[in-house]
């Protein structure tokens, strides 16, 4: 009896939402007030019909059975409702009173619409026109925005739901077509924090383990062609040298190091094309499914077991590193709270960058100015001026609400910044006040990168998602991510390679394997 009711009240009430909304656009305003007056009788019908309900369950137990047998006859008469008398005649006068309210609402909506027409015709020698739909634009659809009842928007979200996968669907299919897995680089065993693109020939992929490893590979082959083991602990970020074959990596055992590869890149061998494997989006994975780290392996190629040179200034776990512009300076970040500044090749401590409150979780460097930009626990990232020898500035951006995972130079005056309050914010340097865009998204964000070329920002997510969005905040693509393709655990980093022929977007994360892309930006920024 209880559900047939709710269905009953639902539907009727659903019934006149869906009237009010889509038949009478024009009093929004009008239609705000009476479906909270309906909503109100409802509740106020709720109660009743419980009290009621109560009240027929203590004269049910407490008549006799004569009584009873009474009952049970007046009720088979009226129209076989099982309903006690006073609950059905409740009933009837809380739906007589939304009927008149309907009433009302109708008679309004046609006097409103006559006086729109009168207004129509007296425009019309000016050759102006208002309607419904434009009147529903503006201060009544305003207005009504602001007091929407719980009920109308309860509606709202079950159709949006019900439409959203259908609507995922074709999505999906869409970024199948412009994002393109090519190529698989496992042989770590532990997860892969960083993940990095050399800048010199031959431009080989770095990622950065703990594992206690930093591996390189030939992108075209995926095979493993250098292996880095001088850290006694997790290898937290890999970047190249700007102009040498040489990586700095940061690691947890509190130091940096830098040291030189030398490496032959073998000659690519035809493989099987990726993008045939198929399957449904965001299906759920076990551990055995996630690549094993003596797979292809990491075993057989060359080993490097020591560093050139090791910076070790810091307390704590040193979890990333960058090159200064030239290579002749690199910084690095700790969770001791500091930034040091080293000289390369003296490995001395040139200045240490103090004022974050709580660990730093990155740090990056602008590709042609001597600007530094720090991210921290603390909710804030800090942006370190050496322009000037004498002059070491520091501006501190706050707008986060949690963690910055990441903050990122683009070209121009730009810094992109992502945080565990899963957001990420375009911020103007020469205005530090607030962002020029945001991005909402439903998961944490970690380290960023940014296509310099097209402007695009690639977002790994902790939720297994990598997303594309361009600098404005507009959402342009979403990898496509199924049981046989794609991140199985958490998404720990991006790398754009714009000028690769083969892939252009590096992906990696803690299912110990990283991920090689080929985007069609063409494709991808016509869609948008």
């Amino acid at each position: 009896m209880g559900a047939q009711l709710n269905e009953t009240v639902i539907a009727y009430t659903f019934g006149l939402y869906c009237y009010s909304e889509e038949i009478l656009p024009v009093a929004d305003d009008m239609v705000t007030s009476v479906t909270e007056r309906i909503c109100n009788m409802t509740l106020i019908f709720w109660t009743v019909y419980h009290r009621s309900l109560c009240e027929a369950v203590f004269l049910k137990t407490n008549s006799s059975e004569q009584e009873r047998a009474g009952l049970q006859r007046d009720m088979l008469e009226g129209q076989d409702s099982k309903l006690p008398s006073s609950v059905r005649n409740t009933l009837l006068e809380l739906f007589g009173q939304i009927e008149r309210e309907f009433e009302n609402l109708y008679i309004e909506n046609l006097e409103l619409r006559r006086e729109i027409d009168t207004l129509n015709e007296r425009l019309a020698g000016e050759g102006q026109t208002i309607d419904g739909a434009e009147l529903s634009k503006g201060q009544l659809k305003t207005k009504a925005s602001h007091s929407t009842s719980q009920l109308s928007q309860k509606l709202k979200t079950t159709y949006k739901a019900s439409t959203s996968k259908i609507v995922s669907s074709f999505k999906t299919t869409t970024s199948r077509a412009i994002c393109q897995l090519v190529k698989e680089y496992v042989g770590h065993r532990d997860g892969i924090w960083d993940i990095s693109v050399a800048r010199t020939q031959p431009v080989v992929l770095g990622t950065a383990s703990a594992d206690h490893t930093a591996l390189l590979w030939s992108i075209e082959t995926g095979k493993c062609v250098t292996k880095y083991v001088g850290h006694v602990g997790s290898v937290n970020s890999v970047k190249f040298h700007p102009t040498e074959q040489v990586a700095l990596t940061a690691s947890g055992d509190q130091t940096a190091h830098i040291w030189r590869y030398i490496v032959q890149l073998p000659t690519p061998q035809p493989t099987a094309d990726c993008n045939q494997m198929s399957g449904e989006d965001e299906v759920e994975c076990s551990d055995k499914d996630e690549p094993d780290g003596d797979g292809e392996g990491s075993s057989d190629c060359p080993t490097i077991r020591g560093p050139l040179t090791s910076l070790k200034s810091h307390q704590g776990v040193v979890i990333a590193a960058d090159w200064l512009v030239g290579g002749k300076q690199a910084v690095t970040a700790s969770w001791d709270r500091t930034a040091n500044l080293y000289d390369v090749e003296t490995s001395e401590l040139v200045h240490s960058l103090t004022g974050h409150d709580q660990e730093l979780t990155h740090c990056c460097t602008h590709p042609t100015q001597r600007l530094v930009v720090t991210s921290s626990r603390d909710t804030t990232f800090r942006l370190w001026d050496f322009r000037d020898p004498s002059i070491h500035s520091v501006n501190v951006f706050q707008g986060h609400t949690d963690t910055v995972t990441s903050a990122v130079f683009t070209v121009g005056d730009n810094v992109v910044s992502g945080s565990d309050d899963r957001t990420v914010k375009v911020w103007d340097l020469k205005n530090m006040r607030s962002p020029i865009a945001t991005i909402r998204t439903d998961s944490a964000v970690n380290r960023i990168n940014v296509c310099v070329g097209q402007r695009i920002i690639a977002l790994p997510h902790d939720n297994r998602q990598v997303r594309l969005f361009d600098m404005s905040g507009v959402r342009l693509a979403r990898l496509p991510r199924s049981n046989r393709q794609g991140h199985r655990r958490m998404v720990c980093c991006t790398a754009w390679c714009e000028d690769h022929p083969i892939c252009n977007l590096f992906t990696c994360g803690f299912d110990r394997q990283a991920i090689g892309w080929n985007i069609n930006i063409p494709a991808l920024l016509q869609e948008k």
